[in-house]
């Protein structure tokens, strides 16, 4: 247990400089955000105004400011794109700099004095807690910039929105933070299926080279049909058989033998067929 928790802070560790650049990158394009879209929505208005409109008549014309249109923007989205698409490219990474790195570092980190799966569970972690990190630190963030609009924007001309309605006023925030225990459960234990079934794939390359490609291909196909088979069943084969709960408890079936079996095939490739 201690080696598993001293890998998986040695990976975090390994990505902390990149971690922070993200949540830089984050916090200062979205303040950046919010000071632009606010000040040219108080511009619009100022000069209704000064065209001989009443405030109401401004108003009525652009609408009343919320956070909403500043969570809907680029300049909010755009970071949490590139934090998504950083994390997912590092998924990846997180195993190959170990073997394209001056030294074969994969070499020594496979040989510790612990179990192999201990580096593959590490890794998994170590990518859950910076989604779950950066989830958390964007919870933050949001409190504060929509303070700073508050600051910019005067109360008349704006609509003041709780947290949970800033929320879930956006599909994408939504996905990243569920209303629900059962939808938390949902959303992140399907993205943690997925890094584990894509480490498989990662693993059948490194055993198998070329081969490996096809056969992580393969294997990350076949696990996608199993975690969807209840869908299929229902849809194809007995139209309208199952209630919604039952399909639900399926498809949970379904996720916990793709996590068994990528995690088994993970243990396997690793002390069988992995090449140093």
């Amino acid at each position: 247990m201690m080696r598993y928790l001293k890998l998986t802070n040695f990976e975090l560790n390994r990505f902390f400089k990149i971690y922070v650049v993200l949540i830089g990158i984050t916090l200062i394009m979205q303040l950046i955000g919010v000071v632009f879209i606010s000040n040219n929505y108080i511009g619009d208005i100022e000069e209704l105004i000064s065209a001989g409109n009443t405030i109401e008549q401004a108003i009525k014309d652009w609408g009343i400011f919320s956070f909403s249109a500043i969570s809907r923007s680029l300049w909010f989205t755009a970071p949490i794109s590139l934090c998504v698409v950083t994390l997912l490219i590092y998924v990846f990474f997180i195993w190959y700099r170990d073997w394209f790195g001056k030294n074969t570092f994969a070499y020594r980190l496979l040989m510790l004095p612990t179990a192999r799966i201990n580096v593959f569970f590490a890794k998994a972690s170590a990518i859950f807690l910076m989604v779950l990190g950066l989830v958390a630190i964007q919870l933050i963030f949001i409190m504060i910039e929509n303070e700073v609009m508050k600051l910019i924007v005067p109360s008349q001309l704006r609509e003041d929105l709780t947290l949970n309605e800033i929320l879930y006023s956006f599909d994408s925030l939504r996905v990243l933070y569920p209303t629900s225990f059962i939808q938390f459960f949902i959303h992140y234990g399907i993205g943690m299926m997925t890094v584990l079934v894509a480490f498989t794939g990662v693993l059948f390359e490194r055993c198998f080279r070329w081969k490996g490609i096809i056969l992580g291909v393969v294997f990350a196909v076949l696990s996608f049909f199993v975690f969807i088979s209840p869908l299929l069943i229902q849809e194809f084969l007995v139209e309208e058989f199952f209630y919604p709960t039952e399909i639900f408890i399926l498809m949970v079936v379904a996720a916990l033998i793709v996590t068994s079996g990528a995690i088994w095939m993970s243990h396997y490739l690793l002390n069988k067929k992995i090449r140093l």
